[in-house]
């Protein structure tokens, strides 16, 4: 095949595939334009999740009306004149990309007015084709409508998930511009549903009020760290560390009020919360980074969602360092460091766990068990049979066995024992605990997506659902082994749990894995010493007790052999 020029309108249709994924693109690239004007208050409207129709309405400067036909032109923007600018990009859009990436695949309306004009002007194209422009009645700032999106694309609609999915995508992508710009009034809708309200105070607390509840917003944490040499600033608030959730999603993080996705500042974030947090769990946080323009490139990614940074170990070192200050701050208890020079202060190779209890020592476990599959296969060797010694940190169970010492994980020995009596039932006897009163529970838009695809699968695990309006349910139910628990955030920690590891696992797998780690004995409870028995009893009637469901060991073994090795005994 000969090399050619590709018509332009299949260029264009190849450039918008990479501005425009899905509808939440759509809204991204039009929330920032609006952000961009200088808008005090932005309204997005969609209906069937956005590739029905889309519309946001801002209240910002407009575009004059001998520009409006222009900023549909590919290259087309206001952000920059010179390749100069490209090297301190100080706007949240600049490629000039947006508007005719969206309207080339899809129906699109703009209406818009400036402040110092008494009418306003319109346009409408259909698939990037200008059919219709000229003055129109409009209140001062920009309205865009997008609809029919990826009607002439149909490879790309057919890959869209359901309405409830990019409905979720939007509001996730709404709420982390609402943390990022609090001084902004923030509205979405969904078929004429509100799901997001903020006041645009300027305070970042109302804006956390409204988008995670009272709750978190009162218990968070003010952070401030800088950097002076460079002039870095580190501010906002992060979660105590009793404030926790199940993934990363609750995670928001701004270089410059951009919200950025970033590995290593996340890594930053997690770290400031070693040892404090339970395993598997994460802060909730809304932190920005102010930065020199000309210390981050953003123009890295086709969709801007990552940067690089010219400093980045400083700007990692100020966002730990100011939010390990916060912790520090908070903890009533200020940690006890080992005496230098002693045989525990981290110079010894003993003090390392991989010296005590080497990886081959225990059999069964998953090496890479923090992101392993659901449910290890079942080892070949049985559970020793173990007497209890006693307790360590109220965690791990000292136990004595036939050929040394066995510390026992509490809460991964406890969630496989639950999680073989749940897959032990069979779907019709999986009981259900009735509640005294049904509770009314509020579920995110994701949530409620995930509920909605497990429902019935929820039922054979003993939850007991009704629809209570919106995204509002009724909890009626829940599973026997979760008795005595708050069965609202029960609820919410399964949801969130099989959202985030339903990937190649079986369905029932995640389920019961899920509902087996929420009910599961948690660090930190003291156990009597018949508690630690039958713990250990039932553990070691399990088809595979070196593991939890999740693939993390349940226990380790320190042999006689490297006792007597270490105390200089051979």
């Amino acid at each position: 095949m000969p090399i050619k020029v590709l018509p332009p309108d299949l260029a264009i249709k190849i450039a918008a595939g990479e501005v425009i994924e899905r509808p939440a693109s759509v809204v991204k690239e039009l929330l920032e334009n609006s952000l961009d004007a200088g808008a005090s208050s932005v309204a997005v409207e969609i209906k069937g999740g956005g590739s029905g129709e889309t519309r946001v309405t801002d209240d910002g400067r407009g575009i004059p009306s001998f520009e409006v036909s222009t900023a549909f032109l590919r290259h087309a923007t206001s952000k920059l004149n010179a390749s100069e600018d490209l090297n301190a990009v100080a706007t949240l859009g600049f490629r000039g990309e947006a508007l005719p990436s969206i309207a080339a695949v899809s129906r699109l309306s703009l209406t818009t007015r400036t402040p110092d004009s008494e009418m306003g002007y319109g346009i409408d194209l259909e698939w990037g084709q200008i059919i219709r422009e000229g003055s129109r009645g409009s209140p001062p700032g920009t309205t865009v409508r997008v609809s029919n999106l990826f009607e002439n694309l149909p490879a790309r609609r057919k890959f869209l998930r359901t309405p409830g999915t990019e409905t979720g995508r939007i509001h996730d992508l709404v709420t982390r511009f609402a943390l990022g710009f609090p001084s902004v009034r923030f509205r979405l809708t969904s078929d004429g549903r509100v799901l997001l309200s903020t006041t645009g105070s300027g305070t970042l607390r109302e804006a956390l009020l409204a988008v995670y509840g009272v709750e978190v917003a009162e218990g968070m944490l003010d952070i401030y760290g800088e950097d002076p040499e460079r002039t870095y600033q580190v501010e906002g608030v992060v979660s105590p560390p009793h404030i926790h959730r199940s993934n990363r999603s609750y995670m928001s993080l701004f270089v410059n009020r951009r919200w950025i996705q970033s590995r290593a500042l996340s890594f930053a974030l997690e770290e400031s919360y070693h040892g404090l947090l339970p395993v598997k769990r994460y802060p909730v946080a809304a932190i920005n980074i102010s930065i020199p323009y000309a210390d981050v490139d953003v123009n890295s990614h086709p969709a801007k969602r990552e940067v690089r940074f010219h400093h980045e170990g400083t700007i990692f070192s100020t966002l730990q360092r100011a939010v390990r200050a916060a912790l520090i701050a908070d903890s009533p208890v200020p940690p006890i460091q080992p005496p230098p020079g002693s045989r525990f202060d981290g110079s010894s190779s003993a003090y390392h766990p991989s010296s005590f209890f080497p990886r081959s020592a225990f059999t069964g476990a998953s090496r890479d068990y923090p992101g392993g599959p659901v449910d290890a296969a079942a080892t070949t060797q049985p559970a020793p049979s173990l007497k209890v010694v006693g307790q360590v940190k109220a965690t791990y169970i000292v136990a004595e066995g036939p050929d040394g010492m066995y510390l026992v994980d509490q809460h991964a020995a406890h969630e496989r024992v639950l999680f073989d009596r749940i897959k032990q039932q069979s779907a019709p006897a999986r009981p259900g605990e009735l509640l005294l009163e049904p509770i009314t529970v509020e579920l995110t838009p994701g949530q409620a997506e995930v509920m909605q695809e497990k429902a019935n699968m929820l039922c054979q695990y003993g939850f007991a659902i009704e629809p209570f309006g919106d995204n509002s349910y009724l909890l009626r139910a829940v599973p026997v082994v979760m008795t005595g628990q708050d069965p609202a955030q029960a609820l919410l920690t399964v949801l969130d749990l099989v959202a985030l590891e339903n990937l190649s696992n079986t369905q029932e797998d995640v389920l019961a894995a899920s509902i087996a780690c929420h009910s599961a004995i948690r660090a930190g409870k003291t156990l009597t010493n018949d508690e630690m028995i039958a713990l250990l009893d039932q553990l070691e009637a399990t088809a595979n007790p070196h593991t939890c469901p999740h693939g993390r060991p349940t226990m380790l073994h320190f042999s006689a052999a490297h006792m007597e090795q270490e105390f200089g005994r051979t």
